[in-house]
């Protein structure tokens, strides 16, 4: 194997590792994102919580909620303007009870890289806890892909199916912040 081949075969292997970081990071900060209480410093509003993820979107990307339990509850939303009301209506509502808290932990990753394109699977867990007492454990698995565009990789296509939904026993938590300061100061 020539010098040259050796160079172009790491150099190879390089990009495709630092696209599984940025893909990585692009799909810690969608969740991170979506976490309540926002722990995003200076993000005070949900119209800016909204914006922030979509800056994470190609224009032409499509949200979707697929199987027999997600189709009805979150539907398919495509392009940015679809994406945008379908998180303004899931922030924008008052909620009653009101959720305090709900967390994201992402598991079994697997991303694959193909030039500028790629897919990344990965199984969540969140609770979710209520201002009444109530909660639930909701776990789903994400088929996602993403593109590179100008360098920089987007995604353009969130897939989520349930898994499972199960109620927490009343008053799971007994502490959690109301409000996060984890990037504050």
């Amino acid at each position: 194997m020539s010098s040259e081949s050796v160079l172009a075969d790491l150099l190879r292997r390089v990009e495709v590792l630092e696209a599984e970081a940025d893909i990585r990071r692009i799909q810690a900060r969608y969740m991170f994102l979506c976490d309540t209480p926002m722990p995003e410093a200076d993000v005070t509003d949900d119209s800016r919580r909204v914006e922030l993820i979509l800056d994470l979107y190609t224009e032409d990307a499509v949200w979707e909620g697929v199987g027999e339990y997600y189709d009805n509850q979150f539907g398919r939303a495509e392009g940015k303007d679809a994406i945008r009301r379908h998180f303004e209506g899931f922030w924008g509502s008052r909620q009653d009870p009101a959720l305090l808290l709900n967390a994201h932990y992402l598991t079994s990753e697997q991303i694959n890289v193909d030039g500028d394109t790629a897919t990344g699977q990965w199984i969540h867990m969140q609770p979710w806890l209520f201002a009444d007492g109530t909660g639930l454990l909701r776990s789903s698995r994400l088929y996602n892909t993403f593109r590179r565009e100008n360098g920089v990789w987007l995604i353009t296509r969130t897939r989520t199916e349930n898994v499972f939904v199960a109620p927490l026993p009343d008053n799971f938590a007994e502490a959690f912040p109301s409000a996060s300061v984890l990037m504050r100061g």
